[in-house]
């Protein structure tokens, strides 16, 4: 079992949890693994998605997180620009980070302030989180495809076990658009607040994929009564 040399930053507390937290404990790390679950990223991308981290510690941050195993760098040849990408290992933390998310969700998010920057891919990954942690299911396999603004498209898919989110292909059975602030206030809302927010978003789709999106969100019966 690998180990952590350095005792400034090891536990020195023989545990599985522990050690994990040798390995990703650090400030941001968890973060930069989030949001590299998204696919590969450059040095920017990540940076414009974390403005408070500064370059050093992200430098830092991504060196730390190669050493472990967690990420690569991909570079092609003629492409000047390198992309971080999770290994295997790294992306076996992906039920911790929605573990995170779906507990946030439900026990420390409220609605944006005005003006506080939201990134979407973020909402989307947590809405995917919530709805596993909470066990909903849909008949039968679908994808929403969610456009909240402009190179901001997102695929919801539900495949018969598990919801999961990635960056949006052509096909999909629902088509949902929004802004991320409309978006966040209608996942984050109470029951009376969601049915207010619904008005907000734009679905395209046949009425029983319609149907599904609202019996998701508990609002099947005010849609299906009007």
């Amino acid at each position: 079992m690998p180990t952590n040399t350095d005792t400034r930053r090891g536990y020195r507390h023989y545990c599985p949890s522990a050690r994990t937290l040798e390995v990703v404990g650090e400030k941001w790390a968890l973060l930069i693994v989030r949001d590299l679950l998204l696919g590969p990223q450059r040095f920017s991308d990540l940076r414009q998605g974390m403005p408070e981290l500064t370059p050093k510690w992200l430098s830092t941050r991504l060196r730390e997180l190669e050493a472990a195993g967690l990420v690569v760098r991909d570079q092609h040849p003629g492409r000047r620009e390198v992309r971080y990408a999770l290994t295997p290992k790294g992306r076996d933390l992906a039920p911790i980070i929605e573990a995170l998310m779906a507990w946030g969700v439900e026990h420390a998010l409220s609605p944006p302030e005005p003006g506080q920057p939201i990134h979407p891919g973020r909402a989307m990954l947590g809405l995917a989180a919530t709805l596993n942690r909470r066990g909903t299911r849909l008949d039968r396999p679908a994808t929403w495809g969610v456009d909240l603004g402009e190179a901001e498209h997102y695929a919801l898919h539900w495949d018969g076990a598990r919801w999961a989110v990635d960056r949006e292909g052509a096909d999909s059975d629902l088509r949902i658009a929004s802004t991320p602030e409309q978006w966040m206030r209608f996942i984050t809302a109470d029951p009376e607040g969601r049915r207010r927010e619904r008005a907000s978003l734009e679905l395209h789709g046949s009425p029983g994929h319609v149907a599904e999106f609202d019996a998701v969100f508990g609002l099947a019966d005010d849609h299906q009564a009007a």
